[in-house]
C-alpha cells in the first residue's frame, strides 16, 4: 500500500458528463491504499483461505424469478462480446452479454481460465465480494472522496490522473479502447484487447497504478446523480464526506427493481474516446451492487488514526 497524507484538493468536474459537477472542495484524512488492482493472484489466496463463492458462482433462487425457464437459471455475469460492425451507442445491450458460468475464474465465459492472467485485475466482482475480501484482508473499500484524491496523484483540477493532455507527447497512458471504432474493431494501439496485467502504464503522481482504465472500481458511496452543490469553499470544505444513501441510489429508469447502486471510478479498458471519455478522476458511474462484469474490480484503503487505531 502507498501512505497518502490527505488535505484538501478539488473534487468533480465541470467540463465533462453532468453527474462529475459541480466542483467542490473536499478535505480527506491521512489513509493508505493499494498500490494496484486487486489481482486473480491476491483473490485467489482470499478464496483458498476462506472458501468464499462469489455472486456470480452462486446458484439461482427461483423463488426470486418466478416465470423464468429453469435453464434460465444458471449461475454467470456480463461479459463484453465485440460486435461485428459499427452500431448505435445508445444501446448498450448490443456489446454486453449474460454468459452462464463467467466468473472470476472464468472471465469471458466457462471455457475461459486465469491460468495466463494471474497478474491481471479480478473481475466480475459484486460488490459484496470486494467487500469481503477487503475485510480479510484487514481493509476497507475506499470512499469515493479517498479514491478520487489518490488518483489525482497530487494534481489538483488535472483532467487525468497525469495532467491535462490525454496522450503527453502522443505516449498512451492508460489501457482504454485503441482508436474510434468502438465496440467493433480495436486499432491494438496498447497491445490489449482485454485487462492488462496490473501496473503496465505508468503510475501517476502518488505512485498508483491504473488509476484510470483496465477496469472500473469499487468504491463504498451510494450513487447520487451530482455531488452537493452546496459542499462549501475551501475555508470550509466537508472533511472525509460520504455519498448519498440507498434509496437515493436506485435507478429511476426501473423502479421495480430496488437494487441500491454503488459508485464506481477510473473508467476501464473499454473506455474510448468516440464514446465513453471516463478514464479520468472525475468520472463516475452507478453499479447495481449484485452485478458483476467483466470490466469491474476494486482496490482497498486502510485509514489510521493518529493513535494507530483504524479511523473506520
Amino acid at each position: 500500500m502507498i501512505d497518502l497524507p490527505g488535505g484538501l484538493f478539488r473534487m468533480g468536474s465541470d467540463d465533462h458528463y453532468p453527474e462529475e459537477g459541480p466542483v467542490h472542495h473536499v478535505r480527506v484524512g491521512a489513509f493508505s491504499i493499494d498500490a494496484t488492482q486487486v489481482t486473480n493472484a491476491e483473490f485467489a489466496r482470499f478464496v483458498d483461505a476462506t472458501g468464499y463463492v462469489t455472486v456470480a458462482e452462486r446458484e439461482l433462487d427461483p423463488a426470486d424469478y418466478p416465470g423464468a425457464p429453469a435453464a434460465n437459471l444458471r449461475p454467470g455475469s456480463m461479459v463484453f462480446t465485440p460486435t461485428s460492425g459499427p452500431v448505435d451507442l445508445r444501446h448498450l445491450s448490443q456489446w454486453w452479454r449474460w454468459k452462464p458460468g463467467a466468473c472470476w475464474k472464468h472471465p469471458n465465459g466457462p471455457k475461459s481460465t486465469i491460468d495466463l492472467r494471474l497478474d491481471h485485475p479480478v473481475v466480475h466482482i459484486a460488490h459484496e465480494d470486494a467487500t469481503a475480501y477487503a475485510a480479510w484482508a484487514g481493509t476497507s473499500l475506499p470512499t469515493e472522496a479517498e479514491w478520487e484524491y489518490a488518483a489525482r496523484g497530487g494534481l489538483d483540477g488535472a483532467a487525468y490522473t497525469w495532467g491535462d493532455e490525454p496522450r503527453p507527447g502522443g505516449r498512451l497512458m492508460a489501457n482504454i479502447w485503441d482508436g474510434p471504432d468502438f465496440p467493433w474493431r480495436s486499432s491494438g494501439e496498447s497491445g490489449f484487447l482485454r485487462t492488462a496485467p496490473v501496473g503496465s502504464f505508468p503510475p501517476n503522481g502518488f505512485g498508483l497504478y491504473d488509476a484510470a482504465g483496465n477496469v472500473w472500481e469499487w468504491t463504498d458511496d451510494w450513487w447520487s446523480t451530482t455531488h452537493p452543490d452546496d459542499a462549501g469553499s475551501s475555508c470550509c470544505a466537508p472533511e472525509d464526506p460520504r455519498g448519498s444513501d440507498v434509496e437515493s441510489s436506485y435507478d429511476p429508469a426501473q423502479p421495480q427493481f430496488r437494487v441500491g447502486r454503488k459508485v464506481l471510478k477510473g473508467g476501464s479498458h473499454l473506455c474510448a474516446d468516440s464514446y465513453c471519455l471516463r478514464y479520468r478522476p472525475a468520472a463516475r458511474r452507478p453499479q447495481a451492487i449484485d452485478t458483476g462484469m467483466s470490466h469491474v474490480g476494486f482496490r482497498c484503503v486502510s485509514r489510521s488514526a493518529p493513535d494507530g487505531s483504524d479511523r473506520g
